[in-house]
């Protein structure tokens, strides 16, 4: 009896554990702030055929870090993709900025709509906060990015969109259940991307698209 109860709680724990590694790897960061960047034209006119500046902001601001990170992987100077380590978080962090700063100057050329460039500069001050505070604490930047995204697509298409925001919790949960970060890491990551990250997109885009 006992052996039938050990098999079954064994069970179960791999059951939550491959969920929990399969909502991290889904909505990992570079994943969800790609689609919000390609969804930000949205609020001005001639969406969806100005999507390729969303997808634009995109390559610069995720797929080209995402890129340097997995090299950075290989190389063996950075733990694992989601950057598990905090000591090595700031560093990665700013070689994002950076590749965001050349995307803002490319976006700039090409006459981007400005709700573009009010979500990259939105996800730029994330990024700040997010490389300021590694040092010291390991504010959870799935959260953040699930948070952010989530607000931010129900502000732009409507409440209709509200279940969304079961993404929040459902993803602070899987990174509690891999110990990748503390309960108090995920819902500061919420709370920081759901309130001041979003909170400065819907400002920016309220100053810039006008």
């Amino acid at each position: 009896m006992l052996d039938k109860e050990v098999t079954v709680s064994s069970g179960s724990i791999r059951v939550r554990n491959h969920a929990a590694k399969w909502l991290t790897e889904v909505f990992q960061p570079p994943v969800v702030v790609s689609i919000q960047l390609l969804v930000s034209p949205l609020p001005e006119a001639g969406f969806p055929e100005t999507i390729g500046y969303g997808a634009l902001a995109a390559l610069f601001v995720c797929v080209v870090p995402l890129l340097v990170l997995l090299v950075l992987v290989r190389l063996g100077k950075v733990t694992d993709h989601h950057v598990s380590d905090r000591k090595q978080r700031a560093p990665v962090l700013l070689m994002a900025l950076g590749c965001i700063a050349v995307g803002l100057l490319v976006l700039n050329a090409v006459d981007a709509p400005r709700s573009v460039t009010a979500m990259v500069l939105a996800v730029v001050g994330g990024v700040a906060v997010l490389a300021a505070v590694s040092p010291f604490w390991k504010m959870s930047g799935h959260a953040a990015a699930v948070s952010c995204a989530a607000v931010v697509l129900v502000l732009m298409l409507g409440p209709a969109w509200a279940p969304l925001l079961l993404l929040v919790p459902a993803v602070s949960w899987s990174r509690v259940v891999l110990r990748a970060h503390t309960p108090a890491q995920v819902v500061a990551g919420s709370l920081y991307g759901g309130m001041v990250m979003a909170g400065t997109w819907w400002l920016l885009q309220g100053l810039l698209v006008a």
